[in-house]
């Protein structure tokens, strides 16, 4: 490789993980950001407001499959300076927007923006290294993703705390255009010529809507009466919606789920768990940085701080799990991943009080629940490929993706639902004590989901080999950088 191709080659992981940053270190800085959005609008029902996290999760998951597709069919440099016009437009409207329903139509174009710029830019990554390289190379662009998601915590409540939430969502213009401005100079159009039919464009909108409508009748159903007409008629929106969804991704020549890779029964299992788990996993993000706001009365910082040492622990775990998991199987490490990960939610149920205690009350359970976490949240999705033939590992990735996605909607509408509106600390202490055995609960659900798996066959155990090395981030999209080394 000469000098100019080895500097072309770094400018373009550099462009393509700026991308990885942005959309990983959002979802972690809009969980911090949320007190304050609520002093912002006070006025406005938590319920809500929750709509400013679920609507991104809705729509990301929604158009991950169908996005990728359409960069494979018009370009991957063309929907990748798309989907960062997109998202960058979407962030600079959260950070203007006056009110909550212009918040949230911000977030939905940011999940629109992320659903887009996340395939392309790991698309354009592959092209540009040979396939010798190219594990090592998403590994490094996963990389980035999680220590945006492990540095979010703090660098979102430095940032909240010097330029208020609005400065949350600024924070990416910069970047955007940085990745704008080299990327027009460096990155090279691809397509791929096997990419076959039409992406199903009504089938995004049949899942979204079925999905905003499951998520609004959880969300309401508490103050509006779960009799009441509205509630009801959500969830028959949702049930019809899904039904017809599913339906069509049936016929559909190029579906949003492809029903036919979960005829592998480890690929059913892995994501049926994955949606459990990230019920409970979301809605402990985002219910960590209510409690420590507002019933132990941290600043922002302090709580940002607080929580970070979680995701570090993640950092480190979920490289050996990976191997691990290759080695002795899916359930040798999936099952007390979770049951560590319940313990550490059982130790706030059994510990923490109204009173700060951060060393002794708060801090063992983070790391219990990182360490559960990285021992399954990585396994999960190498449980969901490994099982497939080498044509579907990238769909099969975006599935598993997806399902992430859709649970953590639906985890941050329960969380809703759980933690209510409480008039004293020891109410708020008994919502939060709720809130964390549903989370618990999840954990021990999706362990005991996932000890229906298999033992990885000897290709099976390949995969997830490959996927050892990388962090959380990086799971997802990892598939992709299999297949095109295949193709």
């Amino acid at each position: 490789m000469s000098e100019l191709t080895a500097r072309r080659t770094r400018a373009v992981f550099i462009v393509t993980a700026l991308g990885a940053f942005m959309a990983s270190l959002d979802l972690s800085i809009v969980n911090v950001a949320f007190p304050a959005l609520a002093r912002s609008f006070p006025h406005v029902p938590r319920a809500s407001l929750a709509w400013v996290i679920t609507a991104y999760s809705i729509v990301f998951g929604s158009l991950l499959v169908t996005a990728g597709r359409t960069a494979d069919r018009l370009g991957r440099r063309r929907v990748f300076f798309l989907g960062l016009a997109v998202f960058c437009a979407g962030s600079a409207l959260c950070g203007l927007a006056p009110s909550v329903p212009l918040l949230v139509a911000g977030r939905v174009a940011q999940g629109s923006g992320a659903a887009a710029l996340l395939p392309a830019s790991l698309g354009l990554l592959l092209g540009a290294f040979p396939a010798e390289k190219r594990s090592q190379v998403v590994a490094l662009w996963g990389g980035v993703g999680a220590l945006a998601v492990a540095t979010g915590p703090s660098l979102g409540a430095a940032l909240i705390t010097a330029g208020g939430w609005r400065s949350a969502f600024y924070v990416n213009l910069p970047v955007g255009a940085l990745a704008w401005l080299w990327g027009r100079r460096i990155l090279e159009e691809s397509t791929v010529e096997t990419a076959h039919g039409t992406p199903d464009f009504p089938g995004v909108a049949l899942i979204s809507v079925a999905l905003a409508s499951l998520v609004l009748a959880i969300s309401e159903g508490p103050s509006w009466g779960w009799t009441n007409p509205r509630v009801l008629a959500a969830l028959l929106v949702a049930v019809g919606l899904g039904a017809a969804f599913l339906f069509r991704s049936a016929g559909h020549p190029a579906p949003v789920l492809d029903l036919s890779l979960f005829r592998a029964r480890s690929f059913s299992v892995a994501n049926a768990s994955t949606l459990v788990y990230a019920m409970g996993f979301f809605a402990m993000l985002l219910g960590n940085i209510l409690f420590l706001t507002g019933v132990w009365h941290y600043t922002i910082l302090r709580a940002g701080l607080a929580v970070t040492p979680g995701p570090l622990v993640v950092a480190v775990v979920s490289g050996p799990a990976g191997r691990m998991a290759g080695r002795f199987g899916f359930r040798a490490v999936l099952m007390p991943g979770a049951v560590c990960f319940a313990a550490g939610l059982s130790w706030y149920v059994l510990r923490v009080g109204t009173h700060p205690a951060y060393l002794a009350e708060w801090l063992p359970g983070t790391l219990m629940a990182g360490l559960g976490i990285g021992l399954t949240f990585p396994v999960f999705s190498a449980a969901a490929v490994a099982s497939l033939p080498p044509e579907r590992l990238a769909v099969g990735g975006a599935v598993n993706q997806t399902a992430r996605q859709i649970g953590g909607a639906l985890g941050v509408a329960l969380l809703v639902v759980l933690v209510g509106n409480p008039t004293s600390p020891a109410s708020a202490l008994n919502h939060f004590h709720r809130l964390w055995i549903y989370c618990a609960a999840m954990a021990l659900g999706s362990g005991l989901i996932g000890s229906r798996l298999r033992r990885p066959s000897r290709a099976g155990a390949e995969v997830v080999d490959e996927l050892a090395p990388e962090l959380p981030a990086a799971l997802a999209a990892l598939p992709i950088a299999l297949e095109a080394g295949a193709e």
